[in-house]
């Protein structure tokens, strides 16, 4: 084998890596900061904040006596607060019992109830609030399209004759009127597409400079490539971002949703995609994977996806969304994640949906290179969702998790003691035992699924 082919998968490899490691990194930092800072707040002194485990690479000591470090191996992190024998805050250091009844209200586990629970919960509650804004600040970004849908930006087509412009205002397609797109009315503007006749060029309807008109414009929503699924049948044959796809097993096509209707009653079996890129005719061949997907009503069902997301023609002009109307989308966006993920596991338990959609962290590995990929953007957003998947599993009441802590915490509040030591021993052994067979399922599931 010539070795120079080899780089190519060298350098993938190495960015699949990279992106993993930072995306953890930056939510295992904002996690355990919430720790720390809430903590401190309430009186709780750290003494060490470490980003990775094993040996440190540097480290520097604050004012406040904690000692800041990065470690050799980035694949998490600890905050040590003071009395504590280890970085997990369930027992005690050698030394706790020497200190005075003012220090030991420095420590965590000399500390009121209340101080402990908001410093555990915390972590979590950081997670969230890192997605909340990420969700937000890329909904800002991206603005909000305009009603009545305008044209921003013409995406590149195999379509000749198009004389839609940007700025244009569209009133009517093929004589039918362009509905909204907003909440108000769900669903109207799909099936107003679904109604035009499936052909390449459309009569466009549109308000220019104050005068209405009638241009050539084309199909609005193409077999356009705007998004590729990590892991999925389109991204495994290399399939790129701006692809159009206008042929299966030879029959030309205009609309995306004559690609889904294919896909969908293919039954797995492989499908001939001729592909327009950049120019030039490319030809794929790819078999359809069955996915499970959440509904919006709630449950899962299984479909034939290759992994792609289309869009429309053109690129919506946009108005700038305001930071409350962002926060309240990126509120909503991780609600659907945290409920969309615990339907997802709730499924898997009961056998409804394959337990192939649990991946562990080479399946993470993967999706983090892939959406590193796809663009910076894209990335910051499955940081942000990753982020809320972290937050929502340390909340499981599993002993050696914030929420078996908080567990432990509330018996405390009910029973005005905490459990003892050697059952609090017991549980913890049980929850790390819990968690290594997660991880380690998980992991086989990244080794032998398909």
């Amino acid at each position: 084998m010539d070795p120079i082919s080899l780089i190519p998968q060298f350098g993938g490899v190495f960015m699949t890596i990279l992106a993993f490691v930072v995306a953890l990194s930056v939510i295992v930092a904002i996690h355990e900061y919430g720790h720390y800072i809430v903590g401190r707040w309430c009186g709780i002194k750290a003494d060490v904040f470490s980003l990775g485990f094993g040996p440190v690479l540097w480290a520097r000591t604050d004012r406040h006596g904690t000692r800041w470090q990065l470690a050799l191996l980035p694949f998490g992190g600890y905050v040590k607060f003071m009395g504590d024998a280890n970085a997990a805050s369930g027992t005690a250091s050698d030394d706790f019992e020497t200190l005075s009844a003012d220090q030991r209200r420095h420590t965590m586990l000399g500390a009121p109830l209340w101080a402990r629970a908001a410093t555990v919960a915390a972590g979590p509650v950081f997670n969230f609030v890192l997605s909340i804004v990420v969700f937000a600040a890329v909904m800002m970004v991206q603005g909000k399209a305009v009603e009545p849908l305008t044209v921003g930006k013409l995406t590149d087509l195999p379509v000749e004759g198009v004389t839609l412009q940007p700025g244009d205002e569209l009133v009517r397609i093929a004589g039918q009127p362009v509905p909204r797109r907003d909440a108000e009315e769900p669903g109207a503007f799909d099936d107003f597409v679904e109604a035009l006749p499936r052909e390449a060029l459309l009569d466009y309807e549109v308000r220019r400079a104050g005068d209405l008109i009638t241009v050539q414009g084309p199909y609005p929503m193409p077999p356009h490539v705007v998004q590729l699924a990590p892991k999925s049948a389109a991204y495994d044959i290399d399939l790129k971002q701006g692809d159009v796809i206008v042929a299966v097993d030879g029959d030309p096509i205009v609309a995306f949703s004559q690609l889904k209707e294919v896909v969908e009653s293919s039954d797995g079996r492989v499908l001939e995609l001729k592909v327009w890129r950049d120019g030039q005719l490319l030809d794929f061949a790819l078999a359809p994977r069955r996915v499970d997907e959440p509904q919006e009503e709630g449950g899962f069902e299984t479909h034939w996806r290759i992994g792609i997301a289309g869009g429309l023609a053109f690129e919506p002009a946009t108005e700038t969304l305001g930071p409350v109307a962002a926060i309240f989308d990126g509120v909503a966006q991780v609600w659907r994640v945290i409920t969309s993920s615990i339907s997802g596991l709730y499924h898997m338990v009961t056998g409804a949906i394959s337990s192939c959609n649990m991946s562990g962290p080479i399946g993470i590995a993967e999706v983090s290179g892939a959406m590193a990929s796809q663009g910076v953007g894209s990335f910051i957003w499955f940081i942000a969702v990753l982020s809320t998947a972290v937050g929502l599993l340390n909340l499981f009441p599993i002993p050696v998790l914030d929420g078996g802590h908080l567990v432990f915490y509330a018996y405390e509040a009910v029973t005005g003691r905490p459990p003892s030591d050697a059952i609090l021993r017991v549980l913890m052994t049980v929850g790390l035992v819990l968690v290594l067979g997660v991880m380690a399922f998980a992991l086989t599931n990244d080794l032998f699924c398909p």
